[in-house]
């Protein structure tokens, strides 16, 4: 087991959170949006003033890396990457779609054959979204839905599924199927990314720092480039 510092700031919400051997053990939140540049550097020194007076090696940086807020993203991202480069620690890259999930599996009963839907806010009727069984395995890519009727007809014919993140209450007039299931006030938190981050020190799953970026920058970048190429 380990300590790990956890950094979430892919939607409104700006969360920092310090892990041992699978428990939190610090954890700090700022629910108000447009607060990330200021709260974010405030909490990561507090949470690793903490793990020093304490005498708690801290042994690697996971960040949510997204889809979500493009400035929180970066923000997020870039306070990880220098808190690696300053202590020598390897980083954790983990999906802010399963992180919403943790919350839903931890405190929820669900049938064996549910999935989850976890939803981010895009614009309009559209939302980044992706589909899970209850072992988190994917079922549906990570995709930029636009929201209607129709959407999700076909998991939705065959399993109860669970909707939950800020994408999900513009969708719940959309989607009447039987089988849609919606939970409320399901955040991203860095308290929740505790599991995903011990898996992923299990499995050395680890980033390379100089070129690792968050999901919705490359796609940014990617969309830019097609573009200008067009």
């Amino acid at each position: 087991m380990s300590c790990i510092l956890h950094i979430e700031t892919s939607t409104e919400v700006c969360s920092v959170a310090l892990s041992q051997d699978g428990a939190t053990i610090f954890a700090e939140e700022e629910p108000q949006g447009q607060q990330h540049a200021v709260k974010l550097g405030v909490f990561v020194d507090e949470a690793l003033s903490f793990a020093d007076s304490h005498a708690i090696p801290v042994d690697a940086v996971a960040v949510s890396c997204g889809p979500g807020s493009y400035t929180g993203l970066r923000i997020g991202v870039s306070m990880a990457k220098g808190v690696c480069y300053g202590r020598n620690l390897p980083l954790i890259g983990l999906p802010t779609l399963e992180v919403l999930c943790v919350p839903v599996l931890l405190r929820h009963e669900l049938p064996e054959d549910a999935l989850l839907c976890p939803m981010i806010d895009a614009r309009r009727m559209e939302v980044y979204a992706a589909i899970y069984d209850r072992a988190l395995r994917v079922v549906r890519p990570t995709a930029a839905d636009v929201v209607d009727e129709a959407s999700y007809r076909e998991f939705l014919d065959e399993h109860p599924v669970y909707f939950f993140g800020n994408g999900s209450a513009k969708c719940e007039g959309k989607i009447v199927h039987p089988n849609a299931h919606f939970i409320p006030n399901i955040r991203p938190l860095a308290k929740m990314m505790c599991p995903l981050a011990e898996k992923a020190v299990a499995l050395e799953d680890y980033k390379d720092v100089a070129y690792f970026e968050p999901f919705y920058l490359k796609e940014f970048v990617a969309t830019v480039s097609k573009s200008k190429v067009l």
